[in-house]
């Protein structure tokens, strides 16, 4: 009955680790039209939280050290649900302030569950990895679908940005009675215990997991805005969106179960990635009859990369405290590459006034991770 509980914290926990995101692209052109700010300022409302994910990144294992995993969580989940009710609230600045706390938020929060499931489920790992990662998922998906009509419906989209700070603290609830009886702090090894910063496998994994989060964190935020640019209303590009994110749960499930099967994911990588890829493309350029099939390449894709990401961190470590610290490195400097994506698609956009070369910059951001994934993908151990 304890695993169970823990598996439904886990969940809960990772359902909150995208919402922050997810809710801000339906409604940027809304914000931006109502804060009178340009693109440019715009794509730092993306950029900013995902800095946030890289740069706190690292404080999650001092906090896990410090206080136990369970606590750190506590405080992340709580910094969440502060920082997204702060968003509507003093105009641009209270904006970038909760933007850049709830991006604190989740880069501490997310960064410990990997080194949880390497713990208390050392045999699972492909299973509880996709089930997590099925649910934050679902998380942004559901928060990309309803964000839009919420705001419609109540004719304010402080509201619709702040009620995601609900769901946060009832996660905080749940999972502190459930994971406070883990020993997380017993065993931890110094930091100098393995190198990750000299090894090239630590380093693929960094740096497939950072252009496969640039990809995500700029769907996100722009391809809502694309698609808006080219005739789709407000309400159903966030649709489109949250259909893609609903998909990445299946992908997100099913691929790190059958990868975790394997020694090698290479082939997993090379499919997936093409269908990253693929969806992508086809939404940008493709007839906008066939957005929605496009999506679900785009959702099988994107699920499977992320999912594929963090199975490869738990899979390639040899113990908790090394798939935490991976984990770290993998998340912080990951994601502080990630939120170059979202920023420089605004400022191309800003000055191109189109969005044909941010289709060439994401194809060229596509080819990179997977070269990085191929090499992440062999079988070796930190």
């Amino acid at each position: 009955m304890t695993a169970v509980l823990l598996v439904v914290a886990i969940v809960l926990v990772a359902l909150n680790l995208r919402p922050a995101l997810t809710s801000i692209g339906p409604l940027l052109g809304t914000v931006s039209a109502a804060l009178g700010i340009s693109s440019v300022t715009a794509s730092l409302v993306m950029t900013l939280p995902v800095l946030c994910l890289g740069a706190f990144g690292p404080v999650a294992p001092l906090l896990a050290r410090r206080m136990g995993l369970p606590a750190a969580a506590v405080v992340g989940l709580v910094m969440i649900a502060i920082g997204v009710v702060l968003r509507g609230f003093l105009g641009a600045p209270g904006l970038f302030a909760g933007s850049l706390m709830a991006g604190a938020g989740i880069g501490i929060t997310g960064v410990l569950l990997p080194g949880v499931v390497k713990q208390a489920f050392p045999e699972r790992a492909g299973l509880l990895t996709g089930i997590y990662t099925m649910a934050l998922c679902g998380g942004a998906a559901v928060a990309a679908g309803l964000t839009a009509p919420i705001a419609e419906a109540s004719g304010s989209w402080t509201l619709a940005l702040g009620v995601w700070a609900v769901p946060a603290i009832v996660a905080a609830l749940v999972w502190w009675p459930s994971a406070r009886h883990l020993d997380t702090r017993s065993g931890h090894r110094p930091a100098a215990g393995t190198r990750l910063l000299a090894s090239p496998l630590a380093w693929s994994i960094t740096l497939y997991m950072g252009l496969q989060s640039s990809l995500a964190y700029s769907v996100f935020g722009w391809l809502p805005s694309i698609l808006q640019d080219r005739g789709v209303s407000v309400v159903t590009s966030g649709l489109v969106v949250s259909m893609s994110l609903l998909v990445q749960t299946a992908s997100a499930l099913v691929v790190p179960m059958i990868a975790a099967r394997r020694r090698n994911q290479q082939l997993w990588v090379l499919v997936i990635m093409s269908a990253t890829l693929a969806g992508i493309l086809g939404m940008m350029w493709g007839p906008i009859a066939t957005m929605w099939p496009w999506a679900v390449v785009l959702g099988i894709g994107q699920g499977g990369s992320f999912s594929l990401a963090l199975v490869m961190i738990v899979l390639r470590a040899g113990d908790a405290m090394t798939a935490a610290r991976m984990s770290g490195m993998a998340q912080s400097v990951g994601y502080t590459l990630a939120a170059l994506g979202p920023l420089a698609i605004g400022m191309m956009h800003e000055i191109t006034g189109g969005w044909d070369s941010v289709g060439w910059l994401l194809t060229a951001i596509g080819l990179v991770a997977l070269v990085a994934g191929l090499y992440a993908a062999r079988d070796r151990t930190l």
